[in-house]
């Protein structure tokens, strides 16, 4: 399929490259449950200073790094402020009252962030008998807003009326590498303002699996025992977490490609469906847009050649990554020009 197909589906669809590959082959591994695995200590450790932080844990998915940082920084029956559409919300299939028992306070994020009031509004509605708030979550690309990233100076704010109010935060950055590629802000400087910040290597950096989340030491020491708790701990994980640091290493300054392709076919969609999207936003690596018949019209794509997914009920995404070339992009724009 990944060779007859222009697959836009999603950017987890990358192969790792032959370099990944070589890497894993040769991978010196040890057992990581007794912190013996030197390809994951050493992943660990160049993410966590990637991105500021003292120390970081190797999972299995971002789902799980999530999950973590709810679990240790979010009492049961405390509330989490996040975003409507952000994927610890929608999209971890309501893992977050399951594995930490708490509920979400969700704000309006139309356009991939809220606003310190809204902050305010949840941490002053305690004192009127609303559940009381101790985490913020913020998504950093956020994929239904065609994988916006949040701008500095509105972070910094959410951040700060987070702390007025003793609440955590935690970043799900799972593109957060396609956030610094678009805006030149480095992921240690959007890092800062958190706790606990998730990354996937997965997700158009080409490795085959895996995430990470870093924050201060005693966090991420109580992190591996919660993730001990859902069975995610690992042995010769290093066969796997060799393919990350080749991630690291090569895949990140090449994202603005994908980006200036997520571009083009937003242009596409604008001139097919004017006011569909508007490409200018489109600043990352994905494009959503209104369908009225998103099964006609990814039966279509596919009779062209073409994949593409839904992420909720009328609202089709096409995603851009290392697998999907200048001429494969063309090949899509043509489809979707031709699309009913």
């Amino acid at each position: 399929m990944a060779q007859s197909f222009v697959d836009l589906r999603s950017d987890t669809v990358t192969r790792p490259t032959p370099e990944m590959r070589r890497a894993m082959a040769e991978a010196e591994v040890g057992d990581d449950v007794y912190g013996e695995d030197p390809t994951v200590n050493a992943l660990e450790q160049a993410f966590a200073e990637r991105v500021g932080k003292q120390e970081a844990v190797y999972v299995p998915s971002g789902v799980m790094g999530n999950q973590l940082a709810l679990r240790v920084l979010a009492p049961a029956a405390t509330t989490v402020v996040a975003g409507a559409r952000q994927h610890v919300v929608v999209y971890e299939a309501g893992a977050a009252g399951r594995n930490a028992g708490v509920q979400f306070h969700t704000v309006a994020d139309d356009d991939g962030t809220f606003a310190a009031d809204q902050v305010r509004w949840a941490i002053d509605a305690a004192k009127h008998h609303h559940p009381r708030p101790s985490l913020v979550c913020v998504e950093n690309t956020h994929m239904p807003a065609n994988g916006a990233p949040w701008p500095l100076a509105r972070l910094r704010e959410v951040e700060a009326a987070a702390r007025a109010g003793g609440l955590a935060l935690h970043m799900d950055g799972a593109r957060l590498f396609h956030a610094e590629a678009a805006t030149g802000t480095r992921a240690e400087a959007y890092a800062s303002s958190a706790d606990t910040v998730m990354c996937c290597l997965s997700k158009g950096l080409c490795a085959p699996v895996g995430s990470l989340l870093a924050g201060s030491a005693d966090v991420i020491a109580a992190a591996r025992v919660e993730r001990a708790r859902l069975g995610g701990a690992m042995r010769q994980a290093g066969v796997i977490a060799a393919a990350g640091l080749v991630a690291l290493r090569t895949m990140i300054e090449r994202l603005p490609e994908d980006h200036r392709r997520a571009r083009r076919l937003a242009e596409a969609v604008a001139e097919r469906w004017p006011g569909s999207v508007a490409p200018e936003r489109v600043q990352t690596n994905i494009v959503t847009f209104a369908s009225p018949d998103p099964e006609e019209l990814l039966a279509h794509l596919r009779s062209e050649g073409v994949l593409a997914g839904t992420i909720a009920p009328g609202v089709v995404r096409l995603v851009t990554h290392h697998d999907v070339d200048d001429a494969g992009i063309e090949r899509a724009a043509k489809a979707l020009a031709s699309a009913p």
